[in-house]
Formats: structure tokens, C-alpha cells, sequence
């Protein structure tokens, strides 16, 4: 039987408020979201039980993915859990076919939480939802969640320098 989720620890060189604000400040959002060669040009985000997030990935080709959700439960610097939707760029909620993707349900959740480690942070990402989706795309989403995590690892050394 498939998992129900995929489950991705890491830990950074930085203390827990640059890896809070890499997840929820828009500006910060942008420079690290999506696969190693996507940009995210549009990163919108209402940090508040109940608001809402609408962000695109952009590939090199051009061809753009969007993704909304709604925030079910925030502690700062700890924990944000919310829902996770293919979306138009709009906002609206799409199912994942509208991408050429199957299996996906129309509501994912995930699950991000930080552990302070003093001059480091322990970050614990868990998306739920995808005992429907095959073996090639999970392979898929956990090498696109790895490649952005990198982005923010690459984004901390380049500070460093």
C-alpha cells in the first residue's frame, strides 16, 4: 500500500526566523520556491488562520503552475499546517489534470514545522494526501521539495560570503 504522505527533514545554517520568513514572506517565498530550474514569480501570502497563500512555479519553458491554499493552523517560529490545491492564476482551485497530472486529490495538506537548534534549524516538511499518486510522480514531488530546500541552502551561503 502507498504512503498517505511524503516526509522530508532537513536542517539549516541558520537560526529558526530566516527559515520562518523563507515560508512566509512573499519576497523571501520567491527566491527559493519550485524546483532547481523554476522561478516563482508570483508569491502571495496572508499569514492568519483562514488566509490564504496563491503562489507560481515557472518552468524554462515558460509553462506556469499554480498553487493556492488556506492556512488551518499557524505558531510562529513552530508550526504552519495548511491545505495545498493546483490552482488558475486567479486563486480558484483546479484539479491536477488541468496540468497532466493524475491522481492527485483536489485538497492536499501539509505540515511544516521548525526546531530551533540555536544557530541552526530543524525543519520537518509533511505532505498529506497522496496515497493516490504514483510512484514516478512522488519520486517527482520529493526531488522538487528537495531542489527548492536547496535553493535555500545556496541562498544561505551565498549571505555567508
Amino acid at each position: 500500500m502507498a504512503s498517505k504522505e511524503l516526509k522530508i527533514i532537513r536542517t539549516f545554517s541558520a537560526p529558526v526566523k530566516t527559515i520562518w520568513q523563507a515560508w512566509t514572506e512573499p519576497e523571501h517565498f520567491k527566491k527559493w520556491w519550485g524546483p532547481k530550474i523554476f522561478t516563482c514569480p508570483v508569491s502571495k501570502i496572508d499569514l492568519k488562520v483562514g488566509g490564504k497563500y496563491l503562489h507560481c512555479m515557472r518552468g524554462p519553458d515558460g509553462k506556469e503552475y499554480w498553487s493556492t491554499g488556506t492556512y488551518k493552523e499557524i505558531i510562529p517560529l513552530k508550526r504552519i499546517v495548511c491545505t495545498d490545491s493546483f490552482a488558475d492564476e486567479k486563486g480558484n482551485i483546479v484539479p491536477a489534470s488541468d496540468y497532466g497530472m493524475t491522481g492527485f486529490p483536489l485538497e492536499l495538506e501539509v505540515t511544516i514545522e521548525f526546531e530551533d537548534l540555536g544557530d541552526k534549524t530543524k525543519m520537518t516538511l509533511v505532505h498529506r494526501g497522496i496515497e493516490n499518486i504514483d510512484t514516478k510522480m512522488r519520486e517527482m514531488m520529493d526531488q522538487g521539495w528537495n531542489e527548492s530546500f536547496d535553493k535555500i541552502d545556496q541562498q544561505l551561503k551565498t549571505k555567508k560570503r
